[in-house]
């Protein structure tokens, strides 16, 4: 079975991205790219809510040219092969290869996509996650703690959701990010 894996980059005090939409502060090094790169190798599927996509849809037509870090190549590479859903009930077409659009988010459908899958699967987003985490099908959670405190804005963890959760990894970073993953 395939797991589900919810990973973002989040401030310290918890956010995605701050009061006014803005995550620039999440911006990875390469040591901490190439570290997130590692993290998604054993994925094979992305699930998007319509935000999210239309963010991570940049990789689609992103530079593969040598002359963009490797980490970056690696990446674009990675999400182009990529098989993504995307959760959306007003995106009429996808702006990307092996996407499909589904408009509701169904937890039962994602039972079955997780027995199925040949690869892990990666929610992104906290809106989406939050949905799976509280159906209870997030497998892992890989938090990419940025040393920055925002005081606001789209939170990491959804409200109303209790988890007991094993520390997998503690990873701290030359730029003060630190990777934690939980299952």
């Amino acid at each position: 079975m395939a797991r589900l894996i919810y990973s973002m980059l989040m401030s310290l005090d918890g956010y995605t991205a701050d009061e006014q939409g803005h995550f620039g502060w999440a911006t990875p090094d390469e040591e901490v790219h190439a570290y997130a790169n590692q993290l998604a190798a054993p994925v094979g599927v992305y699930l998007y809510g319509r935000r999210m996509y239309e963010t991570m849809v940049y990789w689609e037509t992103a530079p593969t040219d040598a002359g963009e870090p490797q980490v970056v190549l690696d990446w674009a590479r990675r999400w182009q092969a990529a098989e993504k859903v995307v959760y959306s009930r007003t995106l009429a077409e996808p702006r990307s290869a092996r996407t499909r659009i589904e408009r509701t988010f169904d937890p039962d459908a994602l039972r079955r996509l997780k027995a199925s899958a040949g690869h892990d699967i990666a929610v992104a987003g906290p809106h989406l996650a939050g949905q799976a985490l509280r159906a209870d099908l997030v497998d892992e959670l890989h938090l990419l703690v940025c040393p920055v405190v925002v005081g606001g804005g789209t939170r990491f963890f959804p409200d109303g959701v209790q988890l007991d959760l094993d520390l997998l990894e503690a990873r701290r970073f030359g730029s003060g990010v630190t990777a934690l993953r939980y299952a």
